[in-house]
């Protein structure tokens, strides 16, 4: 009976996850990734979140500018996060996505909050083990208090690009 009632709730939530998934295709970045959705290849862009870039670009140029830093060393760390979320999402596994306000940005990109299998955000997983800074752009501000919090606690702790 307890084997059965195991197959039962393994069975029937199943389904409720892969219904609503998508299938990743490629980790572009720290903080966007490539997803076969509704049949099409699409980029998403993690709500809430900004990594280091990990090329050579505009934004890279911008970074520097503002914060001071070489272009060398945002790209390394931006190396460092794209890594880190390699470690956890994987080709071929499948995500959930949650949208906020706005579905799409300037670029066409999605917005969305990542979810993996197990359920946890992954925009949240990566701030608080220190490979983005938080990033709030409004209308879009469901978890922003959840990521400060993240932040807080990645700096304090002296993890991921904050332990140097």
């Amino acid at each position: 009976m307890k084997k059965l009632l195991i197959l039962i709730i393994l069975f029937i939530s199943v389904p409720v996850f892969a219904s609503g998934t998508h299938r990743v295709l490629h980790v572009v970045d720290g903080d966007t990734l490539r997803i076969d959705y509704n049949g099409k290849p699409e980029k998403v862009r993690l709500i809430g979140i900004d990594t280091p870039e990990s090329g050579y670009n505009n934004k890279t140029i911008r970074d520097s500018e503002r914060t001071h830093e070489d272009i060398d060393s945002i790209i390394k760390k931006g190396r460092l996060a794209a890594d880190f979320v390699k470690s956890l999402v994987k080709i071929g596994d499948f995500i959930r996505l949650e949208f906020d306000a706005q579905e799409r940005d300037r670029y066409g990109r999605l917005l969305a909050y990542v979810f993996l299998k197990d359920g946890r955000m992954l925009n949240d997983m990566i701030v608080r083990s220190g490979y983005a800074s938080v990033m709030t752009i409004p209308p879009n501000v469901k978890y922003a208090s959840l990521f400060r919090k993240s932040y807080r606690y990645a700096r304090e702790k002296k993890i991921g690009l904050w332990e140097r």
